[in-house]
């Protein structure tokens, strides 16, 4: 006979299973917002959220019914507000990154497209652009769980089993090994200690990159494999950054400020659009690309 708690986690995994892949992604990221806040403080200032969240929404009702004739669900807006109001970190005082890339984030989705289908994870595209326009000004969340257990648990325990539920867990594992296995190298390149390589996984900026980013459905390819392969290259590409930013190599310069997001925004849109080309038609192909996560 199942015992209780069996039988429970059955039916949790049915009606995860059920579920718009948006609600557990939302539900995700806002877990991560309040534990942050919460232990650490990492939102700096509800306006920030305010404004990120304003803008988004305001952006993706206005856009769809625009462009679509139909106003969209505003998940996605959620999702995009959120992330930027974590990871952008402007000079004190400074609202306008967070109005600035919630536009960008959701107007990307509707002007930035190939075959119909857009090509950047749209808080990727944001931060990428708001790192690189004013590196003076923004920077993005840095700071680590450390060694709060408790906190990294409960993340990663619901990080992994949401995304297991719309079927992107081997882009998240493949990815974590990948930086694992590269941090190696660099720390026996450098000479630095292994665990300062490994410890940004802890962080909250990581949790929301390889639990949100870069297995958004909507900007990955659409087998198995090519994920995998597209993960790998992204934690390649990071590491190159990383390593780039060891040996002062000036041509690399604007990277460094943020090295995941930025081999994201360079390696996943190539892969995607190569992945669209390569279908004539550009049709859906799969269950996973009907899904929507920002």
């Amino acid at each position: 006979m199942s015992s209780p708690s069996l039988v429970a986690s059955r039916a949790l995994w049915s009606w995860l299973g059920r579920l718009d892949p948006r609600y557990p992604v939302s539900f995700l990221i806002t877990l991560i917002l309040v534990l942050g806040e919460a232990r650490y403080g990492i939102l700096g200032g509800y306006d920030r959220l305010i404004t990120a969240l304003g803008v988004s929404t305001a952006t993706e009702l206005v856009l769809s019914r625009t462009v679509r004739g139909r106003f969209a669900s505003v998940q996605s807006a959620y999702i995009t507000g959120i992330s930027l109001a974590l990871l952008v970190k402007p000079r004190a005082g400074l609202l306008w990154p967070f109005a600035l890339g919630g536009f960008v984030a959701i107007a990307s989705k509707y002007v930035l497209q190939y075959r119909g289908r857009h090509l950047w994870n749209p808080s990727n595209f944001a931060i990428s652009l708001l790192v690189l326009a004013a590196p003076g000004s923004i920077a993005i969340l840095s700071r680590q769980w450390g060694n709060d257990l408790a906190t990294n648990a409960v993340i990663w325990c619901f990080g992994l089993l949401i995304v297991s539920r719309v079927r992107m867990l081997h882009v998240t594992l493949s990815y974590v090994a990948c930086f694992v296995a590269l941090a190696m190298v660099r720390s026996m390149i450098t000479g630095g200690p292994l665990l300062a390589d490994i410890a940004p996984l802890t962080g909250p900026m990581y949790q929301l990159f390889i639990f949100f980013m870069v297995t958004d459905p909507k900007t990955t390819v659409s087998t198995a494999r090519g994920r995998m392969i597209v993960a790998a290259a992204v934690a390649l590409a990071e590491a190159v950054i990383r390593l780039a930013g060891d040996f002062h190599v000036a041509a690399l310069g604007p990277l460094y400020p943020a090295p995941p997001i930025l081999a994201l925004a360079i390696v996943g849109p190539l892969a995607k659009a190569i992945d669209l080309y390569r279908e004539p038609d550009g049709a859906k192909r799969s269950v996973i690309d009907s899904t929507s996560t920002p």
